[in-house]
């Protein structure tokens, strides 16, 4: 397992390479540049900056020169917000964007999973059906919509929770709640709904039968012996799940303006900040890459079947 991780990490180095260079052609070739704004600028002030940035140099060498600097760890400065290095602008922001994820995850794989097996053990029964209602509706309704409607109820009418922002002086977790519920929904649909196949499908296995003919009792079939084996497709999608949530969520950001990661790139993809689009893409795509290879270790710890 150790060489299989070691295998990973090495192939990772020349994907992250092909990433940041697709990224970094992509970026330079939208409309517009970080210099771009309404009033124009004298051009010798404009041709200062480019040069200040190597923005005036050829593709090719502005990203030798970016690969360079991050070989080094340096993501380079932000373009947009003056005295301030890109790897600043993410560390205030991962806080909030990794806690946001981190719970988001936590509550959908407590509640989409419990519904699962719920569904699945009272499969064709009210409680089924009422469980894929409730995941195809968080599926259909998009996080832009329910945010919203949570700050009309929640904030605006019956005034029990904040809707905005996020004050680090008081207490900080009441200020996450909605976010948190509002990212969670559409990954309860989707788990739910994996919990619920999966085990469907464990508890109609072999190992389960002979389980059940050996007089086991139900509970100790269903936990010890179906469980494990339907949990592993949920440990498939949570790692680049976990990872899109971590990386910032730019819709729920921007409704609950949380500083977070998620924010901080819809402005930046705005404004044509590169380095800082860089860095946040750098970021989540080592984040992909992490927990991908994280879920498959664990899907090898959990299922003897995948080691050979």
């Amino acid at each position: 397992m150790l060489a299989q991780a070691v295998r990973r990490l090495l192939f990772a180095i020349p994907t992250l390479l092909a990433i940041v260079a697709a990224a970094f052609v992509l970026m330079h070739l939208a409309p517009g540049g970080p210099f771009t704004k309404e009033r124009q600028m004298p051009p010798e002030i404009e041709r200062r900056l480019l040069a200040e940035y190597k923005l005036d140099l050829p593709i090719h060498e502005q990203l030798g020169h970016y690969l360079a600097g991050l070989a080094r760890g340096d993501l380079g400065p932000s373009m947009t917000y003056k005295d301030k290095d890109v790897v600043d602008i993410i560390a205030e922001g991962a806080p909030t964007s990794a806690i946001l994820g981190l719970s988001a995850m936590a509550l959908a794989l407590l509640v989409g999973g419990g519904l699962g097996v719920m569904a699945a053990l009272r499969q064709n029964k009210v409680q089924d059906y009422t469980v894929m209602a409730i995941a195809i509706a968080g599926v259909c309704l998009p996080p832009l919509v329910v945010g919203p409607i949570m700050q009309l109820f929640f904030g605006v009418q019956w005034g029990v929770l904040p809707t905005q922002g996020l004050h680090r002086d008081e207490f900080g977790l009441v200020y996450l709640l909605l976010p948190v519920i509002t990212l969670s929904l559409p990954i309860i649909a989707i788990v739910s709904r994996l919990m619920r196949a999966s085990m469907i499908e464990a508890l109609r296995s072999n190992a389960i039968r002979t389980a059940r003919a050996k007089g086991l009792p139900e509970a100790q079939v269903i936990w010890r012996h179906a469980l494990p084996i339907a949990v592993l497709p949920i440990v498939s999608y949570a790692g680049p799940a976990l990872a899109g949530v971590m990386a910032g969520s730019f819709v729920i950001e921007t409704v609950f303006q949380l500083p977070g990661i998620g924010k901080q790139f819809v402005l930046a993809a705005q404004q044509r900040d590169y380095t800082l689009v860089m860095g946040v893409v750098l970021i989540y795509s080592f984040l992909i890459i992490m927990l991908n290879l994280a879920a498959d270790l664990a899907y090898r710890l959990l299922d003897p079947r995948s080691r050979t």
